[in-house]
């Protein structure tokens, strides 16, 4: 088992950035490939960066491809999800999600946190 919680979710004007943080306890001697996912109210979930064991792999959604950037710090069990250009559409609940393998389907995804709450204001 695997137990993931995201943090550093905040209240943050448009155009400004912010990282939040997802880290993970329980069975960490397994290394898993990590992704992030959004959803707002009334809408799917939706992919937005995923990152491999190593970290050598990245995969962006097209909406923030260049904008944000996501990392990991194995030695400390931390996936980073860099937002920078934040804009009101990117106000969501993010989720951080744990998976044997980089993958944009959520279906895929065995261990999930709970979600931090990014707001941009405009």
């Amino acid at each position: 088992q695997v137990q993931l919680v995201e943090f550093g979710g905040v209240l943050v004007q448009a155009g400004g950035s912010l990282r939040v943080s997802c880290a993970a306890s329980g069975r960490t001697s397994i290394t898993y490939a990590v992704s992030w996912f959004r959803q707002v109210p009334e809408k799917e979930r939706e992919f937005v960066a995923a990152i491999s064991r190593s970290g050598s792999v990245t995969s962006y959604a097209d909406s923030v491809k260049g904008r944000f950037t996501i990392s990991r710090d194995n030695a400390k069990n931390a996936v980073y999800l860099q937002m920078n250009s934040l804009t009101p559409e990117d106000a969501a609940l993010y989720y951080c999600a744990a998976a044997p393998f980089v993958s944009r389907r959520q279906v895929d995804y065995h261990y999930w946190g709970q979600g931090t709450q990014v707001t941009v204001s405009s």
